[in-house]
């Protein structure tokens, strides 16, 4: 398991150690609380340097889920293709014979236009916005047999991004959106996602790409009204067009570059278009073929995420 100091490497590993599976745990970070991660071994392991010494031997594992990665739209390119693509390499050059399942994400369709009930064959694209659809996109096709798992806007206990920034944007009793609310988009739980990656380790199939969602697909505005509703805040989805959002966001980016700041502004162009129009996958493919049963959207209990 790559990524299991991370949020959903994290979930993916608990889940595994709660079926019984043998699990050895790898994450960048260099401890974690108790060396373990739900019960496995955890050992320190930058993908983009040498193994550690206590590395498993040939043969020795059966599944590898990588779940390591850069999952920011901001940073330099060289550091965020190095992490997604030559990490996403190594780590499965490290493995062989073992199958391999891979967590990607929904960037990697187009990002200039609305996805509407997207197949898993409208990927990859020519062009991307940004560094991480495109080094996302470039790790998947590097890949030469594996299970790859496409999730979009994951959410959930231990959320780094999606539930912050979704917060980060209330102003004054506003909570400021793109768009006119109206869209739908897909979501992915933590929960789902673990279901999806266990299914792909010891499913019926060993390889294909699978997107993975929700059971169906919500209205921006409602998502948006249920996680104010839960966290108990007192403030109403206020909505702007793209046409005006995206130039403040090109300002707001050019600011911090300028400045060297080395956090993502608080607006930058990706997040800004990501979710101004439709972003709906089909998720067929998973439900047939590796019997995924996804609960639908749902952010109960989100006051203590």
């Amino acid at each position: 398991m790559t990524g299991a100091s991370g949020f959903v490497g994290g979930a993916v590993c608990r889940a595994a150690v709660a079926r019984g599976w043998t699990v050895s745990a790898f994450g960048r970070r260099p401890r974690v609380d108790g060396e373990h991660v739900g019960g496995a071994p955890y050992t320190p392991w930058d993908l983009l340097g040498p193994r550690p010494v206590t590395f498993p031997g040939e043969g020795e594992v059966d599944v590898v889920i990588h779940c390591a990665g850069s999952v920011t739209d901001w940073g330099p390119p060289r550091d965020i293709w190095a992490a997604n693509v030559d990490g996403t390499r190594n780590a499965a050059a490290a493995f062989p014979g073992a199958r391999f399942v891979h967590v990607s994400t929904a960037s990697v369709y187009d990002p200039f236009r609305p996805t509407v009930m997207a197949t898993e064959d409208a990927a990859p694209v020519g062009r991307y916005a940004n560094a991480y659809g495109a080094s996302k996109a470039a790790a998947e096709r590097c890949l030469e047999r594996a299970v790859v798992l496409r999730p979009h806007a994951v959410y959930g206990r231990g959320d780094t991004t999606l539930l912050p920034r979704v917060l980060g944007a209330v102003r004054g009793g506003r909570l400021l959106a793109v768009g006119d609310g109206r869209q739908r988009i897909s979501l992915t739980s933590v929960d789902n996602l673990v279901q999806a990656c266990l299914l792909a380790a010891d499913g019926p199939v060993d390889h294909g790409v699978f997107n993975v969602t929700d059971a169906e697909p919500v209205v921006l505005d409602d998502a948006l009204r249920a996680i104010l509703g839960e966290r108990g805040i007192d403030a109403e989805p206020y909505y702007l067009p793209l046409a005006l959002v995206d130039p403040l966001a090109a300002v707001a980016e050019t600011a911090s570059r300028l400045l060297r700041r080395p956090r993502p502004p608080r607006l930058t162009r990706y997040a800004a278009g990501h979710l101004a129009v439709e972003r709906t996958l089909d998720i067929t493919a998973a439900r047939a073929r590796l019997g995924y049963r996804p609960s639908g959207t749902s952010f109960g209990g989100s006051a203590d995420w």
